[in-house]
């Protein structure tokens, strides 16, 4: 397709003037004369064969055709503005685009990223976080870090590892608990998914009584460790997600009773093809898995007390 020469210089004048309703306004901003930008402004019109401001006493009036102009040009500065921006050093900036459940974001990735960054400074990641439901294409995800049985439709999913689950407390809480069916006297905080207490007492070798549950229901076990830690009740999560808290007191792990649920999964659409930028995060998170000391921490779900 042959494009037509765009004369730059006129669009640029005419979108300042639009947004300024004024030439004398634009013209300080783009530190020329206002007659240079009524000039441009006029060759424009002329080679539009359309008016595109109504001039008045004072200032300008922008018409229909105008309006109808300007949107597309303020999008395509703008992108244009985008993608300048990203040259740094003689290198092109690539913009990584990451969601990932909250628990594993904060727990496992945030405290890696600079080794990332200084390894890869030119790829800028943009990380938002979810409670597991993500859509990869509306939301314009390169990759998704989800948990569960690693099936999706239409994805690509690469098994990271395994984070089962087990009882975490607060010390004094912890120092009250003998045997696991010592729980069953105390609130115990829950996901959405209602078999995780069930499967955690069938792995401690307590199938009768069915433990109670009751009360809030947590969408993140973000939130349910904060609950824990404040003395809420006791919850059920991932020890290798939440070793900060171990490490530094605020909770407890009574028991060496797990029970897995399924893994963490790097997950991407299998119509996206691999940037170089999605290869070298995609190379470097496999690194990391394989060397984290934490990883080699992880227990067999089916530990018992």
């Amino acid at each position: 397709m042959v494009r037509p020469h765009l004369p730059l210089n006129a669009l640029r004048a005419f979108e300042a003037s639009a947004r300024h309703l004024s030439f004398t306004r634009a013209a300080i901003e783009l530190c020329v004369t206002q007659a240079a930008v009524s000039h441009q402004v006029k060759l424009l019109e002329s080679r539009l064969n359309v008016t595109l401001f109504k001039r008045l006493p004072r200032g300008l009036m922008i018409t229909a055709e105008g309006e109808a102009l300007l949107p597309v040009l303020q999008d395509s500065f703008d992108r244009m503005a985008d993608m300048l921006e990203r040259f740094e050093g003689g290198h092109l900036r690539e913009v990584l685009m990451i969601g990932a459940v909250g628990t594993f974001a904060v727990g496992w990735l945030l405290p890696r990223l600079a080794d990332f960054q200084e390894k890869y400074p030119f790829i800028d990641i943009r990380l938002s976080t979810n409670n597991n439901r993500v859509d990869m294409a509306a939301e314009g995800l390169d990759y998704a870090i989800r948990f569960g049985s690693g099936s999706w439709h239409n994805i690509e999913a690469t098994r990271l590892f395994e984070a089962p689950l087990s009882v975490l407390c607060v010390p004094e809480l912890a120092d009250t608990l003998r045997r696991p069916s010592d729980l069953l006297g105390h609130t115990l905080l829950r996901s959405y998914r209602a078999d995780e207490w069930v499967n955690w007492f069938a792995a401690a070798g307590i199938t009768y009584p069915a433990p109670l549950l009751k009360g809030v229901v947590f969408d993140s076990s973000l939130a349910m460790m904060e609950a824990a830690a404040q003395g809420i009740g006791v919850a059920l999560a991932p020890p290798l997600m939440f070793s900060r808290l171990l490490s530094n007191g605020t909770v407890r792990q009574p028991f060496s009773v797990y029970t897995s649920m399924g893994s963490y999964w790097l997950t991407r659409l299998k119509s996206r093809p691999p940037t170089l930028a999605m290869s070298a995060f995609h190379d470097w998170l496999m690194a990391e898995k394989e060397d984290s000391s934490l990883q080699a921490d992880v227990p067999a779900a089916s530990s018992s007390a």
